[in-house]
C-alpha cells in the first residue's frame, strides 16, 4: 500500500469533471469514462498519450507516494492530515494556464506564486516522519543520474526529487508527447480546457490517495479541506 498527498478540487468541481473525462477515468471513485471526441486525436492515440496520469488521476503532488513508516497506521495518517486540513487556510492562484513540461502537458501557474511554494513546503515537512525510506529500486526508478545534484539529494532525503526550490506545481493531463504531435496536443488542450485556462484556481483542500499494490490505479481515500481560521496558521 502506498499513500500521497495530492492537490485536487473536489469531485463536483467543475475542473474534476473536465480533467477525469480528458483522462478517461474519475479518481475520486475508479470509474472509467470516455474520453471526449474531436481532440484530432483517435480514441486509441488518446488513450494512449493520457495512460501515465490516468492511473495516478487528476492531480498535483504535493507529497510525492510512499510506504507508511514502520509504526505508523492509515488512521494515524488520516488523523494528521485531518489536523494540518484544519490549521491552514485556503488560497488562490491567481491564474493556471496549458503548459508544456519537457514532453508532457500540464495545468500549471501561470507566474509564480509564493503561497503555493510555502504550502507546498510545509506538506512536505509534515508528512516525513510517516515515510518509509526509500528502496534502493524506488531510487533507481527516479533516474538519478538525470538528475541534478539537489534532486538528487532531494530524493535521498525527502523521497522526492522536486520539493522546496525544485518544487513546480503541476496537474498532468498528458504522458509524454512526442515532438511532432505536441503542437496537436495543446490545440486540444487549449481547446478543451478553454473554461480553465487563464483563471484562478482556488487551493481549498488537500486529498490523500492511496495505491492498494504497485502498479494499481491510485483513488481519492479523502478530501480535506483547508479550514483554518485567522486564529490558526496562514500561509503567506
Amino acid at each position: 500500500m502506498r499513500y500521497a498527498l495530492y492537490f485536487t478540487p473536489a469531485a463536483s468541481d467543475s475542473l474534476t469533471l473536465a480533467a477525469a473525462r480528458w483522462l478517461g477515468r474519475n479518481a475520486f471513485n475508479g470509474a472509467p469514462l470516455d474520453q471526449p471526441a474531436a481532440t484530432g486525436f483517435d480514441q486509441p492515440a488518446l488513450k494512449a498519450l493520457t495512460a501515465d496520469p490516468r492511473r495516478y488521476g487528476f492531480h498535483a503532488t504535493l507529497k510525492a507516494p510512499f510506504e507508511l513508516a514502520d509504526g505508523r497506521s492509515e488512521a494515524e495518517l488520516v488523523a494528521e492530515v485531518a489536523r494540518f486540513a484544519s490549521d491552514f487556510e485556503g488560497f488562490e492562484i491567481p491564474q493556471v494556464v496549458v503548459g508544456r513540461l519537457g514532453s508532457f502537458f500540464a495545468l500549471v501557474p501561470a507566474a509564480e506564486c509564493a503561497p503555493l511554494q510555502a504550502f507546498a513546503g510545509e506538506v512536505v515537512r509534515r508528512f516525513e516522519d510517516f515515510r518509509a525510506p526509500l528502496s534502493s529500486a524506488d531510487i533507481a526508478r527516479r533516474r538519478p543520474d538525470e538528475l541534478s545534484s539537489e534532486e538528487r539529494q532531494n530524493l535521498v532525503q525527502w523521497g522526492y526529487p522536486y520539493v522546496f526550490d525544485t518544487f513546480r506545481f503541476h496537474m498532468t493531463l498528458t504522458g509524454r508527447v512526442p515532438a511532432e504531435d505536441a503542437p496537436a496536443m495543446e490545440d486540444a488542450l487549449l481547446r478543451y480546457f478553454a473554461d480553465f485556462h487563464g483563471r484562478p484556481l482556488a487551493i481549498s483542500a488537500v486529498a490523500l490517495f492511496r495505491e492498494p499494490s504497485r502498479g494499481a490505479d491510485f483513488t481519492v481515500h479523502s478530501l480535506f479541506p483547508l479550514t483554518g481560521g485567522a486564529a490558526n496558521r496562514k500561509i503567506a
